[in-house]
């Protein structure tokens, strides 16, 4: 009996202790928070968040969010690493949020970071498709010429028109006379 309440005991201290982190919360955090200067899966005045967790460790993270300017003054390197590819634009320190908050956040970015489109699409995206222009060489010349000939054949064509459309006016007031 004795080594049941013990395992009780130890079930519940493990329950206060180990607490999930809850992407939920992590979401309004984050929109709370964070969502102002970041973006899970792109670049705006801070860094994408997606795969930060494999950028830099977990306490880094945490000592970063509460104080990412004293890292900074104290001369951290991934710390100014990241103020200076981000245009030295300071982040606030948050030191109200305790570090489940924070793994709270984290859980939403890789959650949110999973759902983000694989780069493995049948076709290229369009933002990652460049034109494929050749300028005007001995090879595509014959295109040129056709393209030139079809548009002077169709100015033809319209004067054509024009002019036939003028006779058949001319005509019908010479009926009328």
């Amino acid at each position: 009996m004795n080594s049941k309440h013990f395992t009780l005991i130890l079930l519940l201290f493990a329950t206060v202790v180990v607490k999930a982190a809850d992407p939920a919360e992590g979401k309004k955090l984050f929109q709370a928070r964070c969502a102002s200067c970041h973006n899970v899966n792109k670049k705006l005045t801070g860094p994408a968040l997606a795969g930060v967790e494999d950028r830099h460790s977990e306490a880094w993270i945490l000592s970063f969010v509460k104080a990412s300017q004293s890292m900074i003054k104290a001369g951290d390197k991934a710390a100014l690493e990241v103020y200076n590819q981000n245009n030295q634009v300071a982040m606030p320190d948050h030191p109200d949020l305790d570090d489940d908050h924070i793994r709270d956040i984290l859980a939403y970015i890789k959650e949110e970071a999973g759902k983000a489109p694989k780069d493995d699409a049948p076709f290229p995206r369009p933002g990652q498709t460049q034109p494929n222009l050749m300028p005007l060489t001995i090879y595509n010349m014959p295109f040129m010429i056709a393209y030139i000939m079809l548009v002077v054949v169709m100015i033809i064509l319209l004067v054509f028109l024009v002019n036939l459309k003028s006779y058949e006016k001319h005509m019908e007031e010479k009926k009328h006379d």
